[in-house]
């Protein structure tokens, strides 16, 4: 009966559920947990395996530029970065609240990787997270209109609770690019968070879209709604922690 009852778990795909249930069995009889507590802890490990299991999954697939952790941020007046501000960045709730987060700096600050930790941070709270440098963004998009796939690349990214731009103002920006930026934004406006990473001062956005019609509709739909961090400091990119 044993047996069948953990052949019955990996058939229904309750790995958690069969896993702790063989590491019951394995325990000599007298210290097999009562039935009501028995039931209790397989539910408990059901649920933490397919909650590791989403976590890596949301990890793979979020293609985060960096392995970076909210522990390993350096937080100091010199970065103008503090522990309050990453600390309420941390919760995920601007993610619930669907707010933005924007980053400016100079090269090797640390936009990137704290746009990462963010990201990795949202992944363990369970958020579905996409990583993008705009290059590529730009790339992916011509080759969605190219193969017919667009609309449904577009459903991908309203999908994601929050997805990060990084690199945003190292190139100039098609005008289709731009629409279907304004595109995503809108979908995503009073629904999920974007971050997006630039060197260019957020002053220097509007002109950088170049196109006063577009980018007064682009930026007011990440700017009212938006924690803004201006990193400073020298460059971070051979240290190992930052």
């Amino acid at each position: 009966m044993k047996n069948e009852s953990l052949d019955m778990f990996r058939q229904m795909k309750l790995t958690g559920m069969a896993d702790a249930y063989q590491a019951v069995l394995s325990l000599p009889i007298n210290n097999h947990p009562e039935a009501h507590d028995l039931i209790a802890q397989l539910i408990d490990a059901e649920f933490q395996y397919r909650t590791d299991r989403r976590t890596k999954m949301f990890l793979r697939l979020s293609k985060l530029r960096y392995q970076a952790s909210i522990q390993d941020i350096e937080c100091s007046e010199k970065r103008n970065l503090s522990k309050d501000k990453l600390a309420f960045l941390a919760d995920c709730n601007f993610i619930n609240r669907a707010e933005n987060v924007l980053i400016t700096g100079a090269t090797g600050c640390g936009k990137s990787y704290l746009a990462c930790a963010l990201g990795d941070n949202a992944c363990l709270h369970g958020y579905r997270t996409l990583y993008f440098n705009l290059n590529r963004f730009a790339e992916q998009i011509s080759l969605a209109k190219t193969d017919g796939s667009l609309i449904k690349w577009l459903d991908k990214l309203k999908k994601a609770k929050l997805i990060i731009l990084d690199d945003f103002g190292l190139q100039p920006l098609s005008q289709s690019v731009k629409l279907s930026l304004l595109q995503i934004l809108e979908d995503r406006y009073g629904n999920s968070a974007t971050i997006i990473c630039s060197q260019l001062p957020l002053n220097a956005w509007h002109a950088y879209l170049d196109e006063p019609t577009i980018a007064d509709a682009i930026l007011d739909r990440i700017v009212p709604k938006a924690h803004r961090i201006d990193l400073k400091g020298e460059s971070l990119r051979n240290r190992s922690k930052i």
